[in-house]
């Protein structure tokens, strides 16, 4: 097997895979299309509906990817989009309730997500040592747009008449869970785990240092991973608060001057999303690591500080929700790379997979917090204070995430002169 023959032909077919995967496994971005539904047929509460779409956030977890590193793409994968379909499967039987819907979907979809969302991402990094941000931009870039193919979708299958609810959810669930199985348990089986030693014909890896791969256990014993965890931490908290909010902000505060719908300009954020996915991870790989963070963070900032704080008509509305949502997915794409950098590559499903539990921490706690903080201004007549709030504490945390990022430098463990 040379190098230019069958790795460049596994090489376009996982990039091909990846960003299909990606798209499928993104469905929880439009589980906002249920909660409406789900509140007319059962009477829920707006917190009862938003429940299994943050246990689905927790449960995207660090284990995928560590038993990746040790069985590859191809099973973990595979047991991934089981996951999913079995999880949508009992939801149609079981959605009825808060806590069947929590275990089924929430919990069990959550899963098979998290398994199937970092194979890709893992055997991306491994197929193009040479051009990881852009490629691993590419694959998350499917994630960001997914709402554009799973929200319609959804919606159309569920429909507007209220007394067929109770058929048409549980009918979505079990359609999901068909697609799920074929595509995803489909898409998986093309995996393969590049050869020892392989890399990119004509590809000449950079002479300052010998990187070597660090396994899981060690990654843990270094301050790094604690900063890239916290830098993560609190950009997300960012992007999943003003993304969460994106339609909420344009029907309460620039309602009186919006030209197009709130869920036009959701779309239009979900292009940013994943645009930036794809631009952050270009750039990083021209510029490195650590000024593509430190640029995010600045423009992310001054998003929140001057567009979205004041938020006094609906063009800053929409100029502060995409910038904050391009930077949002500029950071999805970096981060998989810069773990790869710091750690090397044949532990980086475990190693990533430790750094996005920090996503999911983020997206259980962080937007409900905010929500609170909106709903006690709602109550006391002071929605603008509320978002005034909301967006300074955000910007602050984006500035500190820059901070952290500013600091950051490869494991001396892992860098040793070449002889």
């Amino acid at each position: 097997m040379t190098n230019a023959t069958v790795p460049l032909q596994g090489r376009a077919r996982h990039a091909a895979v990846a960003v299909v995967m990606q798209l499928m496994v993104s469905v929880v971005y439009s589980w906002s299309v249920f909660r409406g539904p789900l509140s007319a047929l059962h009477g829920w509460s707006k917190a009862q509906t938003i429940m299994p779409y943050r246990y689905t956030l927790i449960c995207v977890a660090a284990l995928g990817g560590l038993w990746q590193d040790r069985r590859g793409s191809r099973l973990v994968a595979t047991v991934g989009g089981l996951l999913m379909a079995a999880g949508c499967l009992l939801s149609a039987f079981f959605g009825d309730t808060i806590v069947g819907l929590v275990l089924s979907y929430g919990v069990l979809t959550g899963l098979g997500g998290g398994f199937a969302y970092v194979t890709p991402i893992a055997n991306l990094v491994k197929w193009f040592p040479d051009k990881r941000g852009t490629m691993v931009g590419m694959a998350v870039m499917g994630s960001g747009l997914s709402p554009l193919f799973w929200s319609p979708l959804i919606e159309k299958w569920i429909g507007k008449d209220t007394s067929r609810l109770a058929e048409t959810i549980p009918r979505t669930f079990c359609l999901e869970a068909a697609i799920f199985l074929i595509v995803l348990v489909g898409a998986a089986q093309f995996y393969r785990v590049p050869p020892p030693g392989w890399k990119p014909a004509g590809w000449i890896p950079p002479a300052t240092a010998h990187r070597v791969s660090m396994p899981t256990r060690g990654v843990l014993t270094t301050w790094q991973f604690y900063a890239i965890w916290a830098t993560f931490f609190l950009s997300a908290s960012v992007g999943l608060t003003a993304i969460g909010q994106a339609s909420l902000l344009v029907q309460e505060v620039a309602r009186a001057g919006a030209p197009i719908s709130a869920g036009v300009v959701v779309g239009i954020v979900g292009v940013f999303n994943g645009a930036g996915r794809l631009t952050w991870g270009a750039v990083s790989d021209r510029t490195g690591r650590k000024i593509a963070l430190l640029s995010m963070s600045a423009v992310s900032a001054i998003a929140c500080s001057v567009f979205l704080r004041s938020a006094s008509g609906f063009g800053d509305v929409v100029i502060g929700l995409c910038m904050v949502a391009f930077t949002y997915g500029g950071c999805l794409a970096v981060m998989p790379s810069l773990v790869a950098d710091f750690y090397g590559d044949s532990s980086i499903g475990g190693n990533y997979g430790l750094v996005f539990s920090a996503w999911g921490v983020c997206g259980f706690l962080v937007p409900g917090y905010f929500e609170s903080l909106l709903d006690h201004a709602r109550a006391a007549g002071n929605l603008a204070g509320g978002y005034h709030e909301t967006y300074w504490t955000l910007a602050a945390f984006s500035l500190t995430s820059g901070l952290i990022a500013s600091m950051l430098r490869a494991p001396r463990t892992l860098t040793e002169p070449r002889p």
